[in-house]
């Protein structure tokens, strides 16, 4: 039986699936980024829960994050639709079907990353906060 948190997880690489770029999930930066851009979703943490007694429920705010990255001469434009796209697919449904009880991304702090022989890259880490409950922390 898969867990809750690996079923949102799952849930939220399908979503950013959908976007206009290659989504991996839990991969290294490739050798070579998309024309399209390229999202990393990566697990995260989920932190230390609340926890209620009667039921008994553990309470997440678990903060995955996605790396996106961008190359090319238009990056800055590309970028911003990207990081945009992303805010666009999560308001758009902000429980995952019901998965969680709030989606929520936080503001990108990108980056510019010279790359020796090739065009620089656009980087930034976009922080997702998955709110949940689950009835067993390992579950």
């Amino acid at each position: 039986m898969i867990s809750p948190r690996e079923t949102i997880l799952t849930a939220l690489h399908a979503r950013l699936s959908t976007l206009p770029a290659t989504a991996l999930r839990g991969e290294v930066l490739p050798e070579r980024v998309p024309a399209e851009g390229l999202l990393i979703l990566r697990d995260g943490e989920p932190g230390d829960p609340e926890v209620t007694l009667s039921p008994l429920r553990y309470h997440y705010q678990h903060r995955s994050e996605i790396e996106v990255v961008v190359q090319g001469p238009n990056r800055d434009a590309a970028f911003d639709t990207l990081c945009a796209s992303i805010g666009t697919a999560l308001a758009a449904d902000r429980t995952l079907g019901g998965l969680c009880d709030w989606v929520e991304a936080e503001a990108p702090q990108p980056v510019d990353l010279l790359v020796e022989g090739a065009a620089s890259l656009k980087a930034a880490v976009v922080e997702v906060v998955l709110h949940y409950s689950t009835a067993d922390p390992l579950g």
